[in-house]
């Protein structure tokens, strides 16, 4: 079963699994990068601050080993105790600092910074001896352990032969003076610390992208996995769509309260209606308040003549305005001219209704052929799909 899983496990990990795992303090580290690192900053410490910090610590010698008169007095002798033990311990924090700062940058380098406080929980589960050995009979643990003897024989190695070929003078560096043979010792341990730095380099050349690799191949997902995070991010479809739906009935509802206040009503005769309202000095163009078709036509149709709302039985007007605009947006230019004159219709027929005029006929709007949704290929089959919808 458990390698059925991981056979299963072939997808790439998305990006919000890694970040998930970044959290909880997964990160790719390499300790061969590290080691190379702290071996390759102390080497270059004692090449650069070698003569500094060889005279500092002479001069440190030279003090503490100076007797005089007052070497018996107990307070000069606590005073000289601290000085040089501030002395030393400057000296060791230019040292140990370097190297804290080289395993700092190494973790970073390869990682990234992640701050977490997860790694810290108490995980009863490591502390059975049974798991442990479970893990370190895996292919990642032997080759973990492989991988360190390799580093452990190649190390000692070197070792070895930097011993076999500088024996002679770490012998003879106790007939020279102390200056001279923490200068000696300073530049054979700098080269020596070069030569292990070479082998690190090696090992972390490979390691650094290895870890990278098995960090992603451990993130691995499913099919399964990625659908349920796909559907956890988007939403499952059956929420999405009562959304939609309950956004639907919101808009549409929002829509028809704006019905009693339009200037006219244009339908053709029952499939869709367009309900457009004029301000004259606020707009610069008739604008849609409300537009449907199918059974939100008529709906908008009955709220319009309940508010006595004048409707006009327009369809070539009616399919091109439906079919070109949106709602709570202006008309296009290609119909400023039709609505003007259905609108000026309405302005006509309400003088009429006032006493102020004879009724007029009612227009014929000129609708430019390329606006009629009718002309266009397909129409029909898009238009039966729309009712549907």
């Amino acid at each position: 079963m458990a390698e059925q899983s991981a056979q299963d496990r072939n997808l790439p990990a998305s990006a919000k699994k890694i970040k998930r795992s970044r959290a909880e303090g997964q990160v790719p580290r390499s300790r061969d990068l590290v080691h190379f690192s702290v071996i390759a900053a102390a080497g270059l410490v004692l090449a650069f601050l070698g003569p500094g910090l060889s005279d500092s610590l002479a001069q440190l010698f030279a003090t503490g080993l100076h007797f005089d008169a007052h070497a018996l007095d107990d307070g000069a002798m606590g005073l000289r105790l601290s000085a040089a033990a501030w002395t030393f311990m400057s000296l060791l924090a230019r040292l140990c600092g370097s190297l804290v700062l080289a395993a700092l940058l190494a973790n970073l380098a390869l990682g990234g910074w992640n701050w977490t406080w997860k790694p810290l929980a108490p995980k009863f589960s490591h502390l059975d001896p049974l798991a442990g050995l479970g893990r370190l009979f895996t292919g990642a643990g032997l080759g973990q352990a492989l991988k360190a003897v390799a580093l452990a024989i190649v190390l000692g190695v070197a070792g070895a032969l930097v011993l076999k070929n500088r024996v002679a003078g770490f012998i003879g560096i106790m007939s020279v003076p102390l200056p001279n043979a923490l200068a000696f010792a300073a530049h054979e341990v700098a080269t020596g610390l070069g030569l292990v730095a070479i082998a690190l380099a090696v090992f972390a050349a490979i390691d650094v992208p290895l870890q990278r690799t098995l960090y992603l191949r451990r993130l691995r997902m499913t099919r399964e996995e990625l659908k349920q995070e796909h559907k956890d991010v988007e939403g499952a479809p059956e929420v999405k769509r009562r959304l939609r739906q309950r956004m639907r009935e919101l808009s549409r509802r929002r829509m028809l309260t704006a019905v009693p206040k339009a200037d006219l009503v244009v339908m053709n005769p029952t499939h869709y209606a367009v309900a457009l309202r004029y301000e004259d000095g606020k707009m610069g163009a008739p604008r849609v308040v409300a537009k449907g078709a199918d059974l939100l036509a008529l709906k908008i149709r009955d709220i319009a003549r309940d508010a006595k709302v004048p409707v006009l039985q327009s369809p070539v007007l009616a399919r091109a305005l439906y079919a070109h605009t949106k709602l709570d947006h202006e008309i296009p230019a290609a119909l400023f001219t039709a609505v003007a004159q259905v609108l000026a219709y309405v302005y006509q027929l309400r003088a009429a209704l006032a006493g102020r005029g004879k009724v007029p006929a009612e227009p014929n709007p000129f609708v430019p052929p390329e606006l009629d949704p009718h002309n266009e290929p397909g129409y029909a089959e898009r238009n039966a799909e729309e009712l549907d919808a």
